[in-house]
């Protein structure tokens, strides 16, 4: 029992305005791992959140990536949690708001124990090509919140279903598919997927083309198809099979931390995650998947079969072209052109500090080598497509993670929302200095390592490009 503490949406800086050491903090909206990491920092003993609505939502609320190591335990969540209604949160929340000392009791059960949890997996082989052949990863989740007819049944029968056609045209693919139903997807903070990232690192690295994840199709009432997330080199693939299926223009979105992306570090191009959402409404909700989302109320009357067709059209459309088109379609100069936009917002402010004028050159270098090498592949004789697909693949090893992660490719970054180019970081917090601070020599040293990471991989990206560009006898 402890006394209550009002803090609105729990960000970081509304619970460091008032003292919650040893206080419950009552916080607007559905539990998420930052808010509870806030909190937990802050010395606060338990969280209750106030839903949009009336149902009550259920959350993993872990900031720990997959499984915790002897490093990483220490941030589970120290806080008891719960969720109350809209209309009872309103009441504790007035009452906080005139001033008023409220108490509250909360007991919590928590089992954190080791145990095993099944994953599925299936290879499907094309019909050349040896044991070490290249393939794409088609993934989602099997776990779920209650009966979870839409997250995840709906991407379960997607999975299933475009599995079943593509093996109709199994003669026409150029590399593999590999079909993987996670657990510890709800429950354990993707650890299912993240272990077997572990487990498996060296196959994926030599093998994994890209990673499609699929989640909650099918929902009722979920029309716009417009802002799935999907990593800058197969922006185009997402919008042509959009655009062929339903005719909207997907303007895309950077994938955030979640869906199972846990091969970012291994340097595997990765697209969608949830596929189609509800438009807009008067509740702000935490995902845009219905209101029954992560609820008991997650029944088949919520899906709709017409949806679920569509959305499983989309998803065959983009595997078709990555197993069957005889080179990759991976676009770098997209890649190449957002990281020059970051780097551009850099530049002024760290010309007298720190100049990133290499890293801006390497990055236009990138842009000319990729639009080269995609001239060169438009023609390319099927013999020197399968070495070209290897460069490619070696290029997104060095870009994926400058992108995705702080580029540290063999542990998993927190579940905390991250910044875009989250490898770029010291470069912003150097950025963000006073110039005449004490402080600023520390910052360079860290900005100075995070440039030459980041030049790092663009060189090792350029020399496969250059490689390739300059003759098959290098490119071999």
């Amino acid at each position: 029992m402890a006394d209550l503490v009002y803090v609105g949406e729990g960000d970081e800086a509304a619970i460091a305005r008032q003292d919650v050491r040893g206080r419950i903090v009552l916080i607007d909206g559905i539990a998420t791992e930052d808010v509870t990491a806030f909190a937990s920092r802050a010395g606060a003993v338990g969280q209750i959140h106030i839903s949009p609505n009336e149902h009550l939502y259920e959350m993993c609320v872990s900031p720990v990536w997959g499984n915790p190591s002897q490093h990483t335990r220490t941030h589970l969540p120290r806080t008891a949690i719960c969720t109350i209604s809209h209309d009872d949160g309103a009441i504790l929340r007035e009452r906080c708001l005139k001033g008023e000392t409220v108490r509250a009791a909360l007991w919590t059960e928590v089992d954190t124990g080791w145990r095993k949890t099944p994953l599925l997996v299936s290879d499907l082989d094309a019909s050349t090509g040896g044991a070490d052949a290249p393939f794409v990863l088609f993934s989602g989740h099997h776990d779920t919140w209650h009966y979870g007819v839409m997250d995840n049944g709906g991407a379960n029968a997607t999975m299933l279903e475009a599995a079943r056609l593509l093996a109709e045209r199994r003669a026409d693919w150029r590399r593999g598919l590999r079909i993987c139903f996670w657990s510890g997807h709800s429950h354990g903070r993707y650890s299912g997927s993240a272990w077997y990232a572990d487990e498996y690192w060296d196959e994926l690295d030599r093998r994994c083309v890209a990673h499609v994840n699929v989640d909650s199709t099918g929902g009722e009432g979920a029309t716009i198809l417009t802002s799935s997330g999907v990593i800058d080199e197969l922006r185009g693939v997402a919008a042509d099979a959009v655009k062929a299926v339903t005719g909207q223009s997907h303007a895309g979105r950077r994938q955030g931390r979640a869906a199972d992306q846990s091969f970012w570090g291994v340097g595997i191009p990765s697209m969608f995650g949830s596929l189609s959402h509800q438009p807009p409404g008067p509740v702000k909700m935490l995902t845009a998947l219905g209101w029954w989302w992560h609820t008991p109320h997650d029944l088949i009357e919520h899906i709709d079969p017409a949806n679920l067709a569509r959305d499983t059209r989309i998803i065959l459309r983009v595997l078709d072209r990555l197993l069957t088109e005889r080179v990759l379609p991976l676009d770098y100069t997209v890649y190449a052109d957002a990281l020059l936009a970051e780097l551009k917002s850099l530049e002024d402010k760290l010309a007298e500090i720190l100049p990133i004028d290499r890293l801006k050159r390497a990055a236009e270098k990138l842009r000319i080598n990729a639009a080269a090498l995609t001239a060169v592949a438009s023609t390319a004789p099927d013999k020197d497509a399968e070495r070209i697909n290897q460069t490619l693949m070696r290029v997104a090893r060095a870009l994926v993670p400058i992108n995705y992660t702080t580029g540290e490719r063999f542990h998993h970054d927190s579940a905390m929302p991250h910044p875009a180019w989250l490898a770029l970081e010291g470069l912003r917090e150097l950025a963000r200095q006073d110039a005449r601070s004490t402080d600023l020599p520390f910052f360079v040293v860290h900005a100075r390592q995070t440039r030459n990471r980041v030049a790092h991989a663009l060189w090792q990206a350029n020399e496969a490009f250059e490689a390739e560009l300059q003759g098959p006898e290098r490119g071999a």
